[in-house]
């Protein structure tokens, strides 16, 4: 009777956290495309704070001053908070390849296009809407796979733009931490077993969390990507 209700119970918490998941969408290009679209009215970068049309930054709105790639500063990309390679690297088809990850020469490859073309639930994991954030791509670049972190010093790389870099850690602006944390909540609680939050870094992020409360646009942002994408996400609707 005790193996049973263990059975069950374990049954129940895997339909829920499937619940919890991005179930609608596979593709990354239908969400930026999505994204696009939610964030027509409130128009503004994750890290800089810069304001943007389509895909286009106004860089003079936040201060911002190219570091090294121009072309790069002048577009928008849609930024995984929680980078895919973070949790690609827990997928087999990223780590080892798979059968069916062979080019037309008979080359075999791995990394993100494997996992991509062969494993559902990285799709969905890549295209959830909740992790996705617009930025400069100049910035996204810079970011990387890097985790976060607080970076003594102020030292700033992209003109006015609150953002530090250094030692493939990133510590961004206080007004968007709670943002940041709770992302990173949220796609640990759906995606248990993909190590998306260390035990070093709950603690930086609990701190976010408590000290950066969510907001009015982010409360309105979960409940847009909720409409779309059918799943809902407790960690901030449950401040809201």
């Amino acid at each position: 009777m005790k193996h049973l209700l263990i059975l069950i119970a374990l049954i129940l918490l895997y339909y829920f956290q499937a619940f919890s998941q991005n179930t609608q969408i596979t593709s990354f290009s239908k969400s930026k495309k999505l994204l696009l679209k939610l964030y027509k009215d409130n128009p503004v970068t994750l890290y800089c704070g810069c304001t943007f049309k389509g895909n286009k930054p106004k860089l003079s709105s936040c201060g911002y001053i190219p570091k090294k790639n121009k072309n790069r500063a002048k577009r928008i990309e849609w930024e995984h908070v929680v980078p895919a390679h973070a949790f690609g690297q827990t997928f087999s088809e990223w780590r080892n390849g798979h059968p069916k990850c062979v080019r037309k020469n008979g080359t075999k490859f791995k990394g993100r296009r494997c996992a991509e073309k062969v494993n559902e639930e990285y799709r969905r994991m890549q295209a959830d809407m909740f992790n996705l954030y617009p930025a400069i791509s100049e910035v996204n670049g810079r970011r990387s796979n890097y985790s976060m972190a607080i970076i003594k010093g102020e030292k700033r790389e992209f003109g006015k733009c609150d953002v530090e870099i250094k030692k493939k850690k990133v510590e961004p602006r206080e007004s968007i931490r709670g943002e940041i944390a709770r992302t990173y909540m949220y796609m640990d609680s759906v995606y248990q077993g993909r190590k998306i939050i260390t035990k070093k870094n709950r603690k930086l992020f609990d701190t976010w969390d408590k000290s950066d409360p969510v907001d009015e646009w982010e409360c309105e942002r979960a409940r847009r990507i909720e409409k779309i994408q059918g799943n809902r996400n407790d960690v901030v609707m449950e401040n809201c």
